[in-house]
């Protein structure tokens, strides 16, 4: 199931609303950029991948809506921070301004690349996974709107019989990984156990966890990347129990201005997602929150990177240069 679908005889976008799953398929109608904005920000849709594509038809949306062009594009840059692929979509939009042909042609181009990356992600990551594998947040089609990064890997290994299991962290405060990953795996027939984050380390001292995979928001030359927080913990303990940790991720979400972890933003969203969930709060009133929606992993605790040119291994920023045409 794909997060988005475009109506271009209607004019509107259609995102499935992912807050409402899995009790609820419901797609809801994006006709502006100003829309689209706020349904980034709200976490309608969600996921770097799918953010950079729901920004790109954002701006088609601003030319069919007649919206200032300049302020749709600011709008949708203020809307999420971490995930560099909404700037990259934007940027590749620019030069299609007062351009609505070109301006859908190159929308739909940056969809079907998102497609074609991710088929040979999930490929070249199906080679290094086996067994019983842990994943954090949600990297599948619904965060990609192709075949997913992270979960795609897995999807296929399964598929070849390489992973027999699929450890899922419950993901919090968010629950991802509860609400969308544990539906992408029982859609897709693949074996997995929903667990607590904190559940995770008791699992790997256990030796139930052969290898760990996430995804990434944003990831600097040298390694270093931003994904959902609680993935540094993960890293961590993976390291610490000797087990390989690998981030699967298309290259349009390395930073090539970045030099390392240091100068990723790290989104801060509302402490009431800490707080409460759903309407009900699971905390006392007027007890304070903090929450930083990413963390940032050193490239230290990485194994190896998967990409859509294959799987990198250390030095990572020989790599990937190579990988991006810098060198």
């Amino acid at each position: 199931m794909l997060p988005f679908r475009f109506a271009e005889e209607e004019g509107v976008f259609w995102l499935l609303d992912q807050r409402r799953l899995p009790q609820e398929e419901v797609y809801v109608p994006v006709r502006t950029a100003r829309e689209m904005a706020q349904a980034i920000r709200d976490m309608v849709v969600r996921g770097a991948p799918a953010i950079g594509v729901s920004a790109a038809f954002g701006m088609v949306l601003a030319h069919l809506a007649g919206e200032d062009l300049e302020e749709a594009d600011r709008r949708l840059r203020a809307s999420r921070p971490t995930a560099v692929n909404l700037f990259h979509a934007l940027d590749r939009m620019r030069p299609f301004w007062g351009d609505l042909a070109g301006s859908l042609l190159e929308a739909r181009r940056i969809w079907r690349e998102v497609e074609e990356t991710e088929a040979a992600i999930s490929r070249h990551g199906a080679q290094v996974l086996w067994g019983q594998v842990l994943t954090h947040c949600n990297t599948g089609p619904l965060a990609t709107g192709g075949y997913g990064t992270a979960l795609g890997a897995i999807v296929e290994a399964y598929r070849l019989g390489r992973v027999r299991h699929v450890w899922v962290d419950e993901t919090r405060p968010y629950l991802q990984g509860a609400r969308l990953t544990a539906y992408e795996l029982q859609k897709a027939g693949v074996p997995a156990t929903l667990i607590t984050d904190g559940m995770a380390g008791w699992l790997m001292a256990r030796g139930a966890v052969d290898a760990v995979v996430v995804g990434v928001d944003r990831m600097a030359l040298n390694g270093d990347f931003a994904n959902k927080v609680g993935t540094y913990a993960l890293a961590v303990l993976a390291h610490h129990h000797g087990i390989p940790f690998y981030a699967a991720l298309p290259l349009s979400s390395v930073d090539p201005r970045l030099a390392s972890g240091e100068g990723i933003p790290i989104e801060e969203r509302s402490p009431e997602e800490v707080v409460a969930f759903r309407g009900v709060r699971i905390a006392p009133e007027g007890f304070p929150a903090y929450h930083p929606a990413f963390d940032v992993t050193p490239h230290r605790y990485l194994t190896g990177i998967i990409t859509e040119k294959g799987v990198l291994y250390p030095p990572f920023a020989e790599g990937l240069r190579r990988a991006l045409g810098l060198d």
